[in-house]
């Protein structure tokens, strides 16, 4: 089985559609086994379910939307691979069948979004520019340990804008800023109210509970970024390092796949 990591949006429940809010519940605990599909890509289960969370005295609402989500990525990979070969993994019929299903799928529910980005093996490290240190929180699963960000939208948004500031400011390579602007692309497509969530998932048990219970990455990212704009570039190598010495083993893995 495939351990992954999740970045997920849930809604005000009283604002989510009657459709959304009809779905079953399941707990964002219960682990879906992720694994290795046909033309080599990872696909999941595709039950239509409904993960819910109380915050702040309120309810909140992510549906998983699994078969748009992985058309969507089929359809994604396909055509960001092509010159290196993608259509060896995905024939071209197949490619073709996805992306007309996809605009079907769009075209009868244009309001439906995809609410959950997952990550084989590891938690991307733009992943932490969303949340506060203090937003962190360790959840004890039948699985094993795990650790959960939880914020605003209003506050990930602002936060996502201000890291693209400083890496803009201090010349970053452009992949890199491309990343970041992607990831609060997405974020655009739900509204201001909602919640925004960073779940380890099961690759929180890649590490030892030890460890995890001291894991501050979220802190060590921002530190390198207040670090980079106050120009302390050792101080940003140096927190930088730390992050992705922490995180080097799982994406050794990710790559590896």
């Amino acid at each position: 089985m495939v351990k992954s990591a999740f970045l997920r949006v849930y809604v005000p429940a009283d604002r989510a559609t009657s459709a959304v809010v009809a779905l079953p519940e399941v707990p964002v605990s219960m682990e879906w086994p992720l694994r290795r599909g046909r033309y080599g890509l990872i696909d999941e289960p595709l039950d239509e379910v409904v993960h819910t969370v109380d915050w702040h005295g309120s309810r909140y609402v992510c549906p998983r939307y699994t078969r748009l989500r992985m058309l969507e990525g089929i359809v994604a990979f396909y055509n960001a691979y092509l010159e290196i070969g993608s259509q060896h993994l995905i024939p071209e019929a197949v490619a073709g069948r996805a992306a007309a299903e996809l605009t079907s799928l769009q075209d009868r529910a244009p309001q439906q979004h995809p609410h959950i980005l997952t990550s084989p093996w590891h938690v991307p490290l733009r992943w932490f520019v969303l949340f506060d240190p203090s937003e962190r929180s360790l959840e004890d699963r039948p699985n094993g340990l795990s650790v959960i960000y939880r914020t605003s939208m209003t506050d990930a948004t602002r936060r996502a804008d201000e890291a693209e500031e400083i890496l803009r400011e201090v010349d970053m390579d452009e992949a890199v800023i491309a990343d970041l602007a992607e990831l609060r692309s997405w974020l655009d497509d739900f509204p201001p109210g909602s919640l925004v969530e960073l779940d380890y998932g099961t690759v929180g048990t890649m590490f030892e509970p030890g460890d995890l219970a001291l894991d501050e990455s979220a802190a060590d990212v921002w530190a390198s970024l207040r670090a980079l704009a106050a120009d302390e570039w050792e101080e940003a190598a140096r927190h930088y390092g730390e992050v992705a010495s922490r995180w080097s083993t799982p994406m050794a893995v990710t790559f590896s796949n």
